[in-house]
Protein backbone atom coordinates (compact mmCIF):
# COMPACT_ATOMS: atom_id res chain seq x y z
CA UNK A 1 0.00 0.00 0.00
CA UNK A 2 1.27 3.36 -0.96
CA UNK A 3 0.26 6.75 -1.40
CA UNK A 4 -3.24 7.61 -0.76
CA UNK A 5 -3.78 3.95 0.34
CA UNK A 6 -1.38 4.76 3.36
CA UNK A 7 -3.02 8.44 4.05
CA UNK A 8 -6.14 6.59 4.30
CA UNK A 9 -5.32 3.86 6.32
CA UNK A 10 -3.59 7.06 8.85
CA UNK A 11 -7.26 8.57 8.60
CA UNK A 12 -9.06 5.66 9.50
CA UNK A 13 -6.59 4.42 12.46
CA UNK A 14 -6.86 8.55 14.00
CA UNK A 15 -11.05 8.36 13.57
CA UNK A 16 -11.00 4.27 15.27
CA UNK A 17 -8.81 5.90 17.97
CA UNK A 18 -10.79 8.83 18.51
CA UNK A 19 -14.45 7.09 18.68
CA UNK A 20 -13.10 4.51 20.69
CA UNK A 21 -11.65 6.99 23.46
CA UNK A 22 -14.87 8.84 23.01
CA UNK A 23 -16.98 5.79 23.12
CA UNK A 24 -15.12 4.52 26.04
CA UNK A 25 -15.42 7.59 28.26
CA UNK A 26 -18.83 7.74 27.21
CA UNK A 27 -19.81 4.87 28.74
CA UNK A 28 -18.01 4.50 31.44
CA UNK A 29 -19.19 7.79 32.57
CA UNK A 30 -22.69 8.23 31.99
CA UNK A 31 -24.33 5.08 29.68
CA UNK A 32 -27.42 5.30 31.44
CA UNK A 33 -28.38 8.29 30.56
CA UNK A 34 -27.87 7.96 26.57
CA UNK A 35 -27.08 4.47 26.00
CA UNK A 36 -28.59 4.53 22.23
CA UNK A 37 -25.50 7.65 21.32
CA UNK A 38 -22.73 5.60 23.66
CA UNK A 39 -23.84 2.32 21.89
CA UNK A 40 -23.61 4.09 18.46
CA UNK A 41 -20.49 5.32 19.42
CA UNK A 42 -18.85 2.12 20.33
CA UNK A 43 -20.44 0.68 16.83
CA UNK A 44 -18.56 3.37 15.06
CA UNK A 45 -15.20 2.64 16.77
CA UNK A 46 -15.77 -0.49 15.87
CA UNK A 47 -16.20 -0.05 12.43
CA UNK A 48 -13.33 2.37 11.93
CA UNK A 49 -10.91 -0.30 13.80
CA UNK A 50 -12.16 -2.97 11.64
CA UNK A 51 -11.93 -0.87 8.38
CA UNK A 52 -8.49 -0.05 8.74
CA UNK A 53 -7.07 -3.49 9.50
CA UNK A 54 -9.16 -4.68 6.55
CA UNK A 55 -7.48 -1.92 4.75
CA UNK A 56 -4.62 -2.64 5.51
CA UNK A 57 -4.92 -6.60 5.09
CA UNK A 58 -6.61 -5.56 1.72
CA UNK A 59 -4.04 -7.72 -0.62
CA UNK A 60 -6.26 -10.02 0.33
CA UNK A 61 -9.64 -11.02 -1.01
CA UNK A 62 -11.19 -11.62 1.90
CA UNK A 63 -9.70 -8.92 3.64
CA UNK A 64 -10.37 -6.88 0.81
CA UNK A 65 -14.30 -8.11 0.82
CA UNK A 66 -14.13 -7.16 4.47
CA UNK A 67 -12.91 -3.53 3.71
CA UNK A 68 -15.95 -3.11 1.45
CA UNK A 69 -18.39 -4.50 3.87
CA UNK A 70 -17.01 -2.19 6.91
CA UNK A 71 -16.96 0.66 5.07
CA UNK A 72 -20.21 0.10 3.27
CA UNK A 73 -21.72 -0.03 7.12
CA UNK A 74 -19.63 3.03 7.98
CA UNK A 75 -21.26 4.77 5.22
CA UNK A 76 -25.06 4.05 5.76
CA UNK A 77 -23.84 4.25 9.80
CA UNK A 78 -22.88 7.94 8.67
CA UNK A 79 -26.26 8.65 6.82
CA UNK A 80 -28.63 7.25 8.97
CA UNK A 81 -27.55 8.67 12.14
CA UNK A 82 -26.77 11.89 10.83
CA UNK A 83 -30.00 12.01 9.35
CA UNK A 84 -31.54 10.83 12.64
CA UNK A 85 -29.99 13.39 14.66
CA UNK A 86 -31.28 16.16 12.45
CA UNK A 87 -34.80 15.28 12.17
CA UNK A 88 -35.14 13.65 15.90
CA UNK A 89 -32.96 15.36 17.63
CA UNK A 90 -34.51 14.03 20.93
CA UNK A 91 -32.77 10.78 20.55
CA UNK A 92 -29.23 12.76 21.16
CA UNK A 93 -30.40 14.85 23.22
CA UNK A 94 -28.03 14.12 25.85
CA UNK A 95 -24.97 14.01 23.55
CA UNK A 96 -23.89 13.20 20.17
CA UNK A 97 -22.44 9.91 18.45
CA UNK A 98 -19.55 10.36 16.32
CA UNK A 99 -21.56 9.96 13.17
CA UNK A 100 -24.21 12.51 14.72
CA UNK A 101 -24.72 15.96 12.45
CA UNK A 102 -23.09 13.37 9.61
CA UNK A 103 -19.74 13.50 12.14
CA UNK A 104 -20.04 17.19 12.21
CA UNK A 105 -17.90 17.31 15.78
CA UNK A 106 -15.41 15.67 13.53
CA UNK A 107 -14.98 18.22 10.92
CA UNK A 108 -17.56 15.91 8.83
CA UNK A 109 -14.69 13.46 8.29
CA UNK A 110 -16.98 10.63 9.38
CA UNK A 111 -19.20 11.64 6.32
CA UNK A 112 -16.03 12.07 3.06
CA UNK A 113 -14.41 9.38 4.09
CA UNK A 114 -15.92 5.98 3.08
CA UNK A 115 -16.71 7.80 -0.19
CA UNK A 116 -12.60 7.75 -0.19
CA UNK A 117 -12.55 4.18 1.01
CA UNK A 118 -15.25 3.29 -1.35
CA UNK A 119 -13.32 5.48 -4.69
CA UNK A 120 -9.97 3.64 -3.07
CA UNK A 121 -11.30 0.14 -2.84
CA UNK A 122 -12.87 0.66 -6.34
CA UNK A 123 -9.69 1.74 -7.73
CA UNK A 124 -7.52 -1.09 -6.38
CA UNK A 125 -10.25 -3.54 -7.32
CA UNK A 126 -8.33 -6.96 -7.76
CA UNK A 127 -8.36 -7.53 -3.60
CA UNK A 128 -5.34 -9.77 -3.57
CA UNK A 129 -5.57 -11.81 -6.77
CA UNK A 130 -2.17 -13.07 -8.08
CA UNK A 131 -1.36 -13.90 -11.37
CA UNK A 132 -2.74 -17.38 -11.26
CA UNK A 133 -6.02 -16.83 -10.41
CA UNK A 134 -6.26 -13.82 -13.17
CA UNK A 135 -8.22 -14.70 -16.80
CA UNK A 136 -5.46 -14.11 -19.00
CA UNK A 137 -7.08 -11.19 -21.22
CA UNK A 138 -5.79 -9.18 -17.79
CA UNK A 139 -2.49 -10.30 -18.61
CA UNK A 140 -2.23 -9.02 -21.67
CA UNK A 141 -2.72 -11.94 -23.62
CA UNK A 142 -5.08 -11.42 -27.00
CA UNK A 143 -7.81 -13.14 -27.68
Amino acid sequence: MTGIGRVLVVVYAVMALAATGRSFVQIVEDFSNAPLAYSLSAAAALVYVLATVALVKSGSRTWYAIAWVAICFELVGVLVVGTLSLVLPDLFSHDATVWSGYGFGYFWVPLALPFVGIWWLVSHRNGGEDSRERPAVLEGSSW
